[in-house]
């Protein structure tokens, strides 16, 4: 037998990790460009405020990893919002939503939330799973939806929360806001399933070759069902947690377009469009990419379409490498 030895592939080292050098990049980059980017009141401010769309993209990148894709999230996260703000409304307060309604703890609040998204998920995952709607048209039904029964429960803002709610967000340990730390607990556990639990190995057979998933004993309906209630739970929690951080549920703003922000960020950190790839690193390389994109343009001064130009040369471009990627693949 001759033995061959493999010495360390930069190349290869280089393509895994690219996103986490272009992040390095951008961030040296707008350092020098503004140097208030580096301080600890912007780094802050940047997690705090693309924690909520990391939470979305946590459960996005489950979707798409299983050839699919998922609109909703944005107007699941607004009607969450909306919903999980009306019982936390002080019970006294004149202007409630619904006066004499029903006031709950913030923790229950929020649960009630993600238990929302997650039921919404089970019914577009049965669509997608069971009556072979492209998951396309699926979610883009419940975006529309979703966003209707969002301005239905609400025709107004829903402000004056609680403070114990809104601490689920704003409460600083270590300095650090609370809801960095819940993305985190939601990106760990995200981590864990699809690297160390049987479900993450369906769902990358799944992705990469459904009927042979099928025929070696997988229930694919059953994991497509769990892969979109996964992410219903992920936007109805963030949904919730954007209520507690901006003080108010608006029905008509909140959330609006953070699934292409979601999808953006995954694709960008390597999650196949063709299923079957996807790595949480890379999703998290993804999420701190557009989210230092987003930042830096702000203190740029950069118009908002501008952002949004970048955005989509993004998406498009990530996509077309992808393409390439899987072109060159026997």
């Amino acid at each position: 037998m001759e033995a061959t030895k493999k010495g360390f592939d930069f190349k290869k080292f280089i393509s895994n990790n690219a996103m986490w050098f272009v992040l390095i990049v951008l961030a040296i980059a707008l350092t020098i460009a503004r140097p208030a980017f580096l301080t600890v009141a912007n780094l802050t401010t940047l997690f705090t405020s693309e924690s909520i769309k990391g939470i979305i993209t946590c459960g996005v990148a489950w979707t798409i990893l299983s050839k699919g894709i998922d609109l909703g999230p944005g107007s699941v996260a607004a009607l969450s919002a909306v919903i999980v703000a009306s019982f936390v409304q002080p019970a006294d307060l004149a202007t409630r939503l619904h006066p004499g309604g029903l006031h709950l703890p913030a923790f229950i609040a929020i649960i009630i939330g993600m238990l929302i998204g997650g039921a919404i998920g089970i019914v577009v995952g049965w669509l997608v799973a069971y009556t072979h709607i492209h998951p396309f048209i699926a979610t883009l039904g419940s975006q529309l939806i979703c966003r209707a029964l969002a301005k239905m429960y609400s025709t107004r803002p829903v402000s004056n929360l609680d403070q114990g709610f809104r601490n689920f967000a704003v409460y600083k340990l270590f300095g650090v806001p609370m809801v960095v730390f819940i993305f985190l607990i939601i990106f760990i556990i995200s981590w864990f399933m699809m690297t160390q639990c049987r479900f993450g190995k369906n769902i990358f057979a799944i992705g990469g070759n459904d009927q042979a998933a099928r025929v070696a004993g997988i229930n694919v309906e059953k994991n497509l069902v769990l892969t979109y209630m996964w992410s219903g739970i992920c936007a109805g929690l963030a949904g919730a947690l954007l209520a507690a951080r901006t003080g108010s549920a608006d029905p008509s703003t909140n959330g609006l377009q953070y699934e292409f922000d979601a999808i953006a960020a995954a694709t960008v950190g390597g999650t196949s469009q063709t299923g079957g790839v996807c790595k949480m690193s890379g999703v998290m390389s993804g999420i701190l990419v557009l989210g230092v994109i987003n930042n830096g343009l702000v203190l740029l001064g950069a118009n908002d379409n501008l952002t949004q130009i970048i955005k989509g040369v993004i998406i498009v471009g990530a996509v077309v490498v992808d393409m390439r990627k899987n072109a060159k693949k026997p």
